[in-house]
């Protein structure tokens, strides 16, 4: 009997001693991704999502730290783009018939490749906080531009009759007594052109949490985009070559050595 209690009481040590290394490398594992101040991450990457005064995004970052105050990161990032004239209408002629925008020439969306650099300003406390950084990228940019299909409603043969056809718009021809609604969107794919630019943005980082190796973070600032030729968006407008956009982007990464 004292031999079973003895060997109850070892079992329970061991567990004991066991539980406590496994909490011991847990917090230590927690600890190791706290921020001190003395402790700096190599490499980082992000991915994010932004909105923009004319459309939405998606983007991407990798780079570096050079010092504790300065980060080297290189960025590809696709944004839609909204023409500020653009209004979506309906003909109320056909009771099923589909929205369309009048007058809009080509759907635009960019393509950007980039690098820039990230300089912190604060620094946040090891128990978490808010890091505040200004960030500066420049590089390259490509407008998409992919013409708009709609559905036309043209006299068939027998008299009195119509049918739906598929047609690229075309305001000369086209107008709100003739269109019936949007074709679909993949609609010209294989028409898009390029319209290859520059780009630059500037703003400001918040990052927050108190995980180093998983940065959160959100950035608010302005993006111009210049373009040699510009792209024809909407009908009986000059072509547009200069856009000039407010952004807000929300971002998730990891920072590794």
């Amino acid at each position: 009997m004292k031999r079973l209690l003895s060997a109850i009481l070892c079992m329970f040590l061991l567990c004991g001693m066991s539980l406590s290394s496994m909490a011991q490398a847990v917090s230590d594992e927690e600890a190791d991704t706290l921020i001190p101040d003395n402790v700096l991450m190599e490499k980082q990457w992000q991915i994010g999502a932004l909105v923009h005064t004319n459309g939405w995004g998606l983007r991407f970052r990798i780079g570096k730290n050079l010092s504790a105050l300065r980060q080297w990161m290189w960025e590809v990032e696709y944004s839609t783009y909204k023409s500020p004239k653009e209004v979506r209408v309906v003909n109320d002629y056909y009771s099923d018939a589909k929205s369309y925008i009048y007058g809009k020439l080509n759907s635009v969306s960019f393509l950007k490749a980039g690098t820039g650099e990230q300089f912190i300003l604060t620094r946040k406390p090891y128990w978490g906080g808010i890091q505040l950084s200004a960030v500066a990228y420049g590089g390259v940019t490509i407008g998409l531009a992919k013409p708009v299909y709609l559905y036309i409603t043209e006299e068939d043969i027998t008299p009195d009759t119509y049918r739906l056809v598929e047609r690229k718009y075309d305001p000369e021809k086209h107008d709100m007594n003739n269109i019936y609604g949007r074709a679909p969107f993949l609609s010209g794919i294989t028409e898009l052109k390029f319209y290859p630019g520059l780009y630059a943005r500037a703003g400001l980082e918040f990052e927050f949490g108190v995980l180093n190796k998983r940065p959160k973070s959100m950035e608010a600032g302005v993006m111009f985009e210049g373009l040699p030729i510009g792209i024809p968006i909407m009908a009986y407008n000059p072509r547009q070559n200069l856009f000039l956009t407010l952004y807000l982007s929300f971002s998730i990464g990891k920072r590794h050595n």
